[in-house]
């Protein structure tokens, strides 16, 4: 077998990326390497990383630049904070671009000034709260979250338990144990009030915005993901947030579940649907989470607006 053939197999399983070290495994030579690179096939990522076949990929994809960053650190790295809960599937922190490792040992300064888009940290990790998400290191879901709570404010850090809790990589008894591992910790007493706040019910970062809005301005949602059902007991919508007593439901429009014109025709159908069953339905964006003052202030408006005069 040639060695490009092996080769692209060993990044096959390996989102693309592949070591100097593999590659002359494989039987190519430095100068094979340098020579793709020159040509646009191959593109270095990170220092002693390639994406193979670069010239059929649109950039660097994410998932790839992450893989190369953790095996250019040896085999202690690992990703942590954002970066792992990016590989964990979950959502709401504070987006960033850069890759955040943990490396064990004096490597981090250097690697900094060599690597601008690498954040190193030297966070002691135990063993058992590593795992391998499709061979990349990382921490483990709790630990993720952990970390997360204690370093977010209180907004993204609530959003993370919820997408956490909602997503399913951890769940109640998991959030049971997670006093103990902040004890002691810096951010640990306001990180312990984001967890009364949590709730999985919630199935994006916007709806717990939404509703961590609604709370501080006094306007507490009474039901999450609300089932409204006619007399016949046929299910005719679900809404995000519910106020049962007003009969009004609060929406959280997202770019991504409500930007298809499929999603778009669908919300449009049960939203006629829920009007003639007597509710009222509100529509937020990401925009309107902003302002502390706006949701509160329309979702008090359209409580109002259903009581008799």
């Amino acid at each position: 077998m040639d060695p490009l053939t092996v080769i692209r197999r060993v990044a096959a399983a390996r989102d693309g990326i592949v070591t100097l070290a593999q590659a002359r495994a494989a039987g190519l030579t430095v100068h094979d390497v340098h020579r793709f690179c020159r040509a646009g096939r191959w593109r270095a990522v990170i220092r002693g990383g390639y994406l193979v076949d670069a010239d059929l990929n649109d950039g660097i994809p994410r998932r790839a630049r992450i893989r190369a960053a953790v095996a250019s650190f040896g085999p202690g790295a690992a990703a942590v904070l954002t970066t792992a809960a990016e590989l964990h599937g979950i959502g709401g922190a504070r987006a960033t671009e850069a890759v955040h490792l943990s490396v064990p040992g004096p490597i981090a300064r250097p690697a900094r000034l060599a690597q601008p888009d690498v954040v190193v940290h030297q966070l002691v990790v135990a063993p058992d709260q590593l795992v391998r998400i499709s061979g990349i290191a990382a921490t483990s879901p709790l630990r993720t979250v952990v970390d997360l709570i204690l370093r977010e404010d209180r907004y993204p850090a609530v959003c993370v338990l919820d997408s956490a809790l909602n997503r399913g990589p951890i769940d109640g008894d998991d959030l049971l144990a997670v006093p103990r591992l902040i004890r002691g910790r810096r951010g640990a007493v306001a990180a312990r009030g984001y967890l009364a706040e949590a709730d999985g019910r919630a199935q994006s970062p916007l709806e717990t915005r939404t509703r961590l809005r609604c709370v501080d301005g006094k306007v507490p949602p009474d039901a999450l993901q609300l089932e409204v059902r006619d007399d016949d007991g046929y299910l005719l919508g679900i809404g995000d947030l519910g106020w049962r007593g007003p009969k009004v439901i609060a929406e959280a429009d997202g770019r991504g579940p409500h930007g298809t014109p499929d999603a778009a025709y669908a919300d449009r159908r049960r939203q006629n649907r829920l009007v003639n069953a007597g509710w009222t339905i509100l529509r937020f964006t990401w925009r309107d989470t902003l302002d502390p003052h706006y949701i509160p202030w329309t979702v008090r408006q359209a409580s109002a607006a259903t009581q008799p005069r």
